[in-house]
């Protein structure tokens, strides 16, 4: 497989108060903030319009479970299900099935140190 990941597809991560961490961000930083947090567009090396998400989740998520930390980075990839295949034969752990939608396929993992990662083969123009 030549290229696993091909670039962060999101970082996530838990506060308090999402929409005061939201709004403080718009107002200080100038985030163009909705209610997912903020969508930051560029363009890859073949010149395709891709995305990069930035969202603050509420403290008590379960969203990052079964990791106990306060982020999760989620990476952008080219064939998920040959990925988690060959992360499965060496060893990685899966964390769940991986999930379809209109924007892209997703998948999950731990690292070492019991990062939850999530993995996402997107389709950018489902936010066009």
């Amino acid at each position: 497989m030549k290229n696993r990941v091909t670039g962060i597809g999101g970082i996530f991560f838990k506060t308090n108060d999402p929409d005061k961490t939201k709004e403080w961000y718009k107002n200080h930083l100038g985030l163009n903030t909705d209610n997912y947090g903020c969508t930051f567009w560029w363009l890859d090396e073949n010149g395709n319009k891709c995305s990069t998400q930035w969202s603050p989740f509420a403290a008590d998520t379960k969203y990052f479970s079964p990791s106990n930390k306060e982020f999760m980075i989620n990476y952008r990839v080219e064939n998920l299900v040959e990925l988690l295949k060959l992360l499965k034969e060496e060893g990685v752990t899966i964390v769940g099935e991986m999930e379809e939608y209109d924007y892209g396929k997703f998948g999950w993992i731990l690292d070492p140190e019991g990062n939850k990662i999530e993995l996402w083969e997107p389709v950018d123009s489902a936010f066009l």
